[in-house]
């Protein structure tokens, strides 16, 4: 089963963390311009922060569609709340972290603005190397964690939990201790590391980081921002969670390919590559580019793939127009070439492919899967080795 990273917004996460009684800041969201002015008349805080929620960093330097600058602004004035949120909701961000047409915002959060007096940093991860969950902290937080990993390694401090035991009050005393919180904080800050991994258990998370994990001027510990990672394993128990899963941002093509349990990534090329394996794909696209070509995506279907996956797949190459010719790579190992073959033969007279296919099938049943290729009557250019398959979809561009 090939791996679904669930996407969930800022706005998500933080009442994920504030149902499991960790402190982050106060906040609503508007969907539309009546709902910002209900926010603005009824939330009432000392100051703002109104954040456009996209799936994208750099929101705070991104610029709008229509010009207007920053995805994120802060007022002490209510009245502005529904001024920003107008200037953001319906329109694109362009940021760093997107491409250049852009982000459609269709959510804004509206929350209290807080001072942070301190920041720390700290994520609680699955590791390999220790077989569990594993702390890490730093006093160093409201920055790059591999930068402080790489100059101040010493500021880096890492705790092991025992899945069975659970965290304990020792652990979680000691990190607060190393992030240098103090007095009443230090407990605060153990509390809610605490509830932490509750958190990280209750959901199934592979990862919960806080960045930063902040303390304010008047006494409070808080999570001010939060990246949570979510076991795909464990969809069949989280439903609700997965439910949540923002969509809007991902390629179309992507989404679909996810229904089907294929594993796709569009790129900028014009041939289009079927292939089961992910290795066996990076390996085909190389030898693309060896050869004077552009691969217009990744798509590997994997060892278990179906005729009707095989279909699905021919669909969703060919809804990117940049697409000009398709190369199919198989090694039947798992799957039988036949089925490959089968679901090739479908999909070119369902779809009327009209484009160039090159074919290259080796493994289980490879004779009778070339057989039906041969006999279906089909335009498909048969290739022998791997090399061979590669320079015949590049020569067909020309041809």
């Amino acid at each position: 089963m090939p791996v679904r990273w669930l996407n969930l917004q800022e706005n998500q996460s933080k009442k994920l963390m504030a149902d499991s009684g960790i402190n982050v800041q106060k906040f609503k969201v508007a969907g539309t311009l009546e709902e910002a002015e209900e926010i603005a008349r009824t939330f009432k805080v000392k100051e703002y922060v109104i954040k456009a929620m996209v799936l994208a960093g750099g929101r705070g330097k991104g610029v709008f569609d229509h010009g207007f600058k920053g995805g994120v602004h802060l007022t002490t004035n209510p009245a502005d709340v529904p001024k920003f949120v107008k200037e953001m909701l319906g329109h694109k961000l362009v940021t760093k972290q997107t491409t250049k047409d852009g982000v459609l915002v269709q959510k804004v959060m509206v929350a209290q603005a807080l001072d942070i007096s301190r920041e720390t940093y700290f994520a609680i991860l699955m590791d390999r190397t220790y077989n569990g969950p594993v702390m890490v902290g730093s006093p160093q937080g409201g920055m790059d964690i591999e930068e402080v990993a790489e100059k101040n390694p010493e500021a880096i401090f890492k705790e092991p939990i025992d899945i069975l035991t659970g965290i304990t009050d020792k652990q979680a005393l000691k990190m607060a201790e190393n992030l240098q919180f103090k007095g009443p904080l230090l407990q605060q800050a153990a509390e809610q590391i605490k509830k932490l991994y509750g958190l990280f258990l209750k959901v199934d998370a592979t990862q919960v980081e806080i960045n930063p994990f902040g303390e304010t001027p008047d006494g409070q510990v808080v999570c001010f921002d939060a990246k949570i990672n979510f076991d795909d394993n464990a969809e069949f128990r989280q439903k609700d969670i997965f439910a949540m899963g923002d969509k809007a941002e991902s390629d179309p093509r992507e989404v679909m390919a996810a229904e089907y349990n294929l594993n796709y990534i569009g790129m900028s090329g014009n041939i289009g590559c079927l292939v089961n394996g992910a290795g066996l794909a990076m390996g085909t696209m190389d030898l693309v580019k060896l050869h004077g070509g552009e691969p217009a995506n990744f798509l590997d279907c994997g060892g278990g793939v179906t005729e009707s996956q095989v279909q699905q797949a021919f669909k969703i190459i060919t809804s990117d127009t940049q697409v000009k010719a398709i190369l199919v790579n198989i090694f039947g190992g798992i799957v039988n070439c036949a089925t490959i073959a089968n679901g090739i033969i479908n999909a070119c007279k369902s779809i009327k492919l009209s484009l160039p296919l090159v074919v290259r099938l080796e493994g289980t049943n490879v004779d009778g899967a070339r057989k039906l290729l041969e006999e279906s009557g089909l335009p498909i250019t048969m290739a022998t080795s791997f090399d061979e398959a590669a320079k015949k979809a590049v020569a067909s561009l020309s041809g």
